[in-house]
């Protein structure tokens, strides 16, 4: 199955053999303090930046109705957000992880985004389109 929006993400999720929770860590894009000239103008253009975690959360795939809904319920925490990262963990003998389970691999996640070792997760835009980021 060709995944190109988080909806695609969230149906093979489902599909998978084994029960799936979602690992959700919202990003913003921010300035950084020792940004130089050329990086604040690309910044003001909407490029670049660094990626800070603002948000994070578990759940199983059947607990979201869809893109539209997990952004609602993400626009109750009053954070805004620019990129949602994505990772997922396996069940084990049709049982899903539980939400205790997943908050270690959710801490390691977010201080991986932090350090800015993004290649393993998938990232969603704010249109629910699966995007890849690049280093500039």
């Amino acid at each position: 199955m060709e995944m190109k929006t988080f909806n695609d993400l969230l149906a093979a999720a489902i599909q998978q053999s084994e029960p799936q929770r979602l690992l959700f860590v919202f990003a913003k894009a921010e300035l950084p303090r020792d940004a130089t000239d050329e990086e604040k103008q690309r910044f003001e253009r909407g490029e670049g930046g660094a990626l800070a975690p603002v948000v994070c959360v578990d759940k199983r795939p059947e607990e979201i109705e869809s893109f539209t809904a997990l952004i609602e319920e993400s626009a109750q925490t009053g954070q805004s957000w620019d990129i949602l990262f994505v990772s997922a963990m396996n069940g084990r003998g049709g049982h899903a992880p539980n939400a205790d389970e997943a908050v270690q691999p959710l801490k390691m996640m977010v201080e991986t985004i932090k350090s800015g070792r993004i290649a393993q997760f998938l990232t969603v835009d704010r249109d629910g389109q699966l995007v890849q980021l690049t280093r500039e």
